[in-house]
């Protein structure tokens, strides 16, 4: 590029001497800049794919924590071997196995129980414009503010119940007060597609009954994630994880949105 500069500018002072006024040059197509295509996952499972654009705009570690776990390019602690695996792709036959009809289906646990993480946490990403009032919203599930992992849930309706709460007060949802800073981070949007494979795996029958809900909702036979396949990748900013809370006697938390 220098070689090309340097010639450029002689050929302007060469015409500069002569009295002559250097002809204007437009932008090399070359040099025009396309705007980048946002990064997509691809869910492939065993009812179907799910497709879902990512925003790494509104939730840059959720959604490097995603592709990361997604890829295998980030290491993560087994909960059921507590051993560290390194370029192992997490959510690869990982199961479905909380789903409830009109509400939502979740995954991300490599334990399939609703209790297994990746090792670490890190903070939500909450913002008054990005809410739950749409199908096909895809969630970080938590088990209480600042405890994202792994485990992750796709919506079949618009919930907002699940918003997050910024009023110093606390918000009301139903019989219960929650305090501000609760919510669950938004970090993608599934596609219309998507939303009617989302309605179909949560009508699988469940444990001891038709169908799931709230009380019991883990399906006779989960549906499986295959893999997840990323588009447009892009420049993931890295995760800093949150120091794990210490361990106790006390029994695990779900990770888990609250219906």
């Amino acid at each position: 590029m220098r070689p090309c500069f340097i010639l450029g500018l002689g050929l302007a002072l060469t015409i500069a001497a002569s009295g002559q006024t250097a002809p204007k040059t437009s932008a090399s197509p070359a040099t025009q800049t396309t705007p980048r295509k946002p990064p997509t996952a691809v869910i492939h499972t065993t009812a179907g794919d799910l497709k879902c654009e990512l925003f790494p705009d509104k939730a840059p570690n959720a959604v490097a924590n995603f592709i990361g776990l997604a890829t295998g390019s980030k290491p993560w602690t087994n909960p059921t071997t507590h051993k560290k695996e390194i370029k192992h792709p997490l959510y690869d036959g990982v199961i479905f196995h909380r789903t409830i009809p009109e509400f939502m289906i979740q995954s991300g646990d490599p334990m399939g129980t609703g209790n297994g993480d990746p090792g670490y946490t890190f903070d939500d990403e909450l913002h008054r414009d990005l809410l739950y009032d749409r199908p096909g919203r895809l969630g970080m599930a938590n088990s209480g503010i600042n405890t994202n992992g792994s485990q992750f849930f796709i919506t079949e309706k618009e919930y907002p119940s699940l918003n997050p709460c910024f009023d110093d007060a606390g918000c009301r949802k139903g019989n219960k007060i929650y305090p501000k800073g609760t919510g669950y981070t938004i970090f993608g949007q599934c596609d219309e597609a998507s939303v009617a494979v989302v309605k179909e795996i949560a009508r699988k029958p469940c444990t001891t009954g038709p169908v799931c809900s709230n009380q019991n909702s883990k399906p006779v036979e989960p549906v499986k994630i295959k893999h997840i396949e990323i588009l447009n990748p892009g420049k993931a900013a890295l995760v800093k994880p949150a120091p794990k809370p210490a361990k106790t006697n006390a029994p695990p938390s779900s990770s888990t949105p609250t219906k």
